[in-house]
């Protein structure tokens, strides 16, 4: 292949006859510093946050949109483009072109295109705000902008296609969203030198976006790229975009893959800098989104096979993607959904018939998703829970044997229990426990949707505990960091099995025998060693059949071994015993705990041995 930009139509030229009249500095730095006082990250009280993203909170549910002259050849956006990517991810090497993916846009016409029916089928499908991709990683804007000729007046079509999707959404009602990817593997000066060039061009783009369209909700950046903190102006970026747009959301974006800590990387040159490049919310990307009720997130997935036009089949089902906005919901985050129009400008019809049957189904449920806050109990294989007001909901996904489920207890009384058509549902409640028991008749798939009347409402940013089941599948704790565990006893018994203290802790589980059987002792104890501190979600603790010499266990970690803090207490004998560490954090208990070293012991007298069959540390 031929160096990047010398078959091109659209060359290196083009950027080059838009560039400024006087010569890029030497220094990515201007003689003074930008005001930084009307940027709200910095500055705006927790009072005024909570009313700038309020709408955001409410609104759980928006459409994502991948769509570019790429959707002519079924490829992946950027990722599609067979060519070196300098200065970023894989692929290195002199800048090159791809002949093909370059030049989609001289054939790009979607005469089908209508911004307005997009808009009218997020709204039938229960979205409540859009998000559209203006450039991404391969260079082609798909608005019209006079820093590039590479851009969407170019094409056939020749009409602005961000300005008719904006358009329309502002017609609708709709809340509006603009991605813009600020890596560029077209553009030639994306990261060369001090990147001085390349940061005002795109700094240029973000200006026009933000000053042609009217009034643009939701800024979503998509990675810089490079490593070096010192090649970009974000002090520059944010004081340009919130005086042009002052009630905007941003995401955490628009400085990701700065850093890590690296010869070249100068780091951010003030704490100001990394808050404000925060943004307002966090964005998992392809997966749900872990548990936070203490920060905004969105997780963004898309329902085909990847991001943008792929063909038409590989869709998830219905089914699957309402189970990710309730999941979404319930853990305290968004789901922002992404669609992949077709060449022409149409959706695909699998994308139509998701999109309809989450309508259809937030019809009904709705009450249980919009304005709802996660929490308070933990989500889990069986599911979720949310509230708003005097309403908590739990979200079930699998209910045990005799459909009834236990949780822990909660902090206020409930008044009354019933399935969102109305139908009562049986609970009990004590300072022990809460549980609630459906009849076969009333369980819903893919979720079955409860609400309890509170007697007050549920504090926001309240983790009360989790359902009360040991699924055999514990993958929602994460992965078994066993593998490469030590453990030492405080003795040894006579009745030690030597063959299953080889397995324990090495992935393959003994069945029978056991896996701790100590001498007996007044105090009793194994201390298993994961070598490295990690962070620790669950630890499952297995007691031979009918035996109890193990009652009264205690749990205990450290970070060095010496210092022990005890996390649980057995108050009572069981067969297996989840025990969940947390922490307190910002005023709630959280999941979770760092630690390299756990500890279980049992005291008292007379001098009893431990005896343990099993033992699973979960975490990541």
């Amino acid at each position: 292949m031929r160096f990047f930009f010398l078959a091109t139509a659209v060359s290196a030229a083009a950027f080059a006859a838009n560039d400024p009249a006087k010569p890029s500095p030497s220094k990515n730095a201007p003689a003074s510093a930008p005001s930084l006082k009307h940027v709200p990250q910095l500055h705006e009280t927790i009072e005024q946050n909570t009313a700038r993203l309020q709408w955001f909170s409410d609104a759980k549910f928006g459409m994502f949109i991948h769509w570019g002259p790429v959707s002519l050849g079924q490829k992946e956006i950027g990722w599609g483009r067979d060519g070196n990517r300098p200065w970023d991810i894989n692929q290195h090497g002199p800048r090159l072109e791809d002949p093909v993916y370059d030049n989609y846009y001289k054939r790009f016409n979607p005469e089908k295109f209508d911004p307005d029916a997009w808009v009218k089928l997020a709204k039938e499908s229960g979205m409540k705000y859009m998000v559209l991709i203006t450039k991404h990683h391969d260079g082609f804007s798909m608005f019209d902008t006079k820093q590039t000729d590479y851009n969407i007046m170019k094409t056939p079509y020749g009409r602005d296609i961000v300005k008719e999707f904006v358009d329309a959404c502002h017609r609708q009602g709709m809340k509006v969203g603009l991605y813009y990817s600020t890596r560029d593997w077209y553009n030639p000066d994306y990261l060369v030198g001090d990147n001085a060039k390349y940061d005002e061009w795109y700094r240029k783009q973000i200006e026009e976006i933000l000053t042609n369209y009217g009034n643009i909700d939701v800024m979503w950046f998509d990675h810089v790229g490079g490593r070096d903190w010192g090649k970009w102006r974000f002090d520059e970026l944010f004081s340009m975009m919130y005086r042009l747009q002052p009630k905007m959301i941003v995401n955490n974006r628009a400085a990701k893959f700065c850093g890590p800590p690296s010869p070249e990387d100068r780091g951010p040159s003030s704490p100001e800098i990394v808050k404000m490049a925060e943004g307002d919310y966090y964005t998992p990307e392809g997966h749900i989104g872990s548990m936070d009720i203490q920060k905004r997130w969105e997780s963004c997935i898309h329902v085909g096979q990847g991001w943008s036009y792929r063909g038409e089949e590989g869709f998830k089902s219905p089914d699957e993607c309402i189970k990710m906005l309730v999941s979404c919901t319930t853990g305290g985050g968004n789901l922002l959904l992404n669609f992949g129009p077709r060449p022409d400008g149409t959706l695909t019809d699998a994308e139509t018939g998701v999109a309809k049957a989450m309508g259809a189904w937030l019809a009904k449920y709705g009450e249980a998703i919009y304005e709802t806050r996660g929490g308070p109990y933990q989500n889990g294989l069986w599911g979720g829970s949310c509230h708003k007001g005097d309403k908590l909901f739990l979200h079930v996904y699998q209910w045990p044997a005799g459909g009834k489920i236990a949780f822990d207890p909660l902090p206020s009384k409930v008044l009354a229990a019933r399935t969102l058509d109305g139908t009562p549902v049986t609970f009990q409640q004590d300072a022990n426990e809460f549980s609630v028991t459906i009849a076969e008749a009333q369980k819903v798939s893919p979720v079955t949707v409860i609400e309890l009347t509170m007697d007050k409402p549920i504090a926001t940013g309240l983790l009360c505990g989790r359902a009360r089941i040991i699924s055999d599948n514990m993958a929602e704790y994460g992965r078994d960091l066993g593998g490469n565990a030590t453990y030492t006893t405080s003795s040894t018994s006579e009745h030690d099995n030597a063959e299953n203290r080889a397995l324990l802790l090495k992935g393959e589980r003994p069945k029978t025998g056991f896996a701790f059987y100590t001498a007996a002792e007044d105090n009793p104890w194994v201390t298993i060693d994961l070598g490295e501190a990690k962070q620790i979600n669950a630890v499952v603790i297995e007691n031979r059949p009918g035996d109890s010499r193990s009652e009264g266990l205690m749990l205990s970690i450290s970070t060095d071994g010496t210092t022990w803090e005890t996390l649980w207490k057995a108050s009572k004998w069981e067969e297996k015993w989840l025990v969940l560490p947390t922490q307190f954090h910002a005023g709630i208990t959280v999941p979770g705990r760092t630690a390299r070293y756990i500890r279980m012991e049992t005291k008292g007298n007379p001098p009893r041995p431990l005896l343990l069959q099993r033992v699973t540390i979960l975490g990541q």
